[in-house]
């Protein structure tokens, strides 16, 4: 027996008295076994413990029925919601999660998709705030199929599903002017292309629909977290603007309490609409108005597209947009 903890099927076919040919075809569920030597290996494996390597077994077909999810950062409830959505889909179709965190650093980004292909995964679901140089070209070496999850791909090369974040931040915009004539806009950074290039037209579109001046002093960017929300309030109160359009949900949560902090009520004073109809949106008082995606769906049909891309199957569209909506809560009048 090993020496080492690992149980091989090579352990297996000696106390079972069998080849490992034979162990393998058990494990696969190959019919060509007789049926008692087929109990005898099963029970061996049990009384072992044996778990076949994913790896390994998948040498033969080239395939580990593994799919590697990068997330930007696993305690935000979007994305946990949209992997949940992959990991639903990936079950159904027998493909296993492989899920890696980038805590949002580019270097550590890199590192996390260079060692899903090192495992050979099947395939990879990326998700990310924007594409980098670097990121670009790890993807552009690898033969492994790539889907993006509400991420976008200005360059339009790789398959991906999101709502549109421009229309949707035109929308937002059309109803807080009804009010309104300073509506700030409140982003992570403008270096992320969803932030500085596709939300931010939204926004400088929704103003001009309204007949609003765009002004530099009304746009502001932080981090996506909770602290950096909640110490913009006195700068953005400071702007003048009497509302605000939000990227991201815990961002608007600490502008909400921020305000409040400075005197300021909510929706009476001051509106808040934000982005991603997170469950934060009715941790708060008032709850949060936001604009609604179905970000569970979003993961599901990303993971479906690689199944089709891992399958060799032709894509009906590379480039899925699914509806958005607007949910007016306790932050807008």
């Amino acid at each position: 027996m090993n020496t080492d903890d690992t149980i091989t099927i090579y352990d297996v076919a000696r106390e079972a008295g069998v080849s490992m040919a034979t162990v393998s075809r058990v494990v696969n569920g190959n019919k060509n076994v007789k049926e008692n030597t087929r109990k005898k290996v099963l029970e061996v494996i049990d009384r072992l413990d044996y778990r076949p390597n994913a790896v390994a077994r998948g040498l033969a077909s080239k395939k580990t029925t593994t799919v590697g999810v990068v997330i930007p950062n696993i305690a935000n409830s979007y994305f946990s919601i949209l992997a949940k959505g992959i990991d639903d889909i990936a079950a159904m179709y027998k493909y296993n999660i492989v899920l890696a965190s980038s805590d949002e650093d580019d270097d550590k980004e890199v590192n996390v998709v260079n060692t899903l292909f090192a495992k050979q995964v099947d395939g990879i679901i990326f998700m990310g705030h924007h594409l980098t140089d670097k990121i670009r070209a790890e993807f552009s070496r690898s033969r492994t199929p790539i889907v993006l999850a509400g991420t976008v791909d200005l360059d339009h090369q790789l398959p991906s599903v999101n709502i549109d974040y421009k229309a949707a931040m035109a929308d937002v915009v059309d109803i807080l002017a009804e009010n309104h004539d300073k509506i700030a806009f409140i982003s992570g950074p403008l270096i992320d292309d969803i932030n500085g290039k596709v939300r931010l037209a939204g926004y400088k579109q929704g103003l001009k629909q309204n007949n609003l001046e765009f002004k530099e002093g009304l746009v502001f960017e932080a981090k996506y977290n909770y602290k950096e929300g909640f110490d913009l309030a006195q700068r953005v109160i400071n702007s003048g603007a009497t509302a605000a359009v939000v990227a991201e949900d815990e961002m608007a949560a600490g502008l909400l309490n921020g305000l409040f902090e400075a005197g300021k009520k909510v929706p009476e004073d001051f509106e808040i609409i934000t982005s991603n109809d997170s469950p934060i949106t009715q941790y708060t008082r008032p709850n949060l108005s936001s604009i609604s995606q179905p970000v569970y769906d979003l993961g599901a049909v990303s993971m479906r597209m690689l199944t089709k891309i891992m399958g060799k199957e032709e894509l009906d569209e590379k480039e899925i947009l699914l509806n958005h909506g607007i949910t007016r809560r306790g932050s807008t009048r």
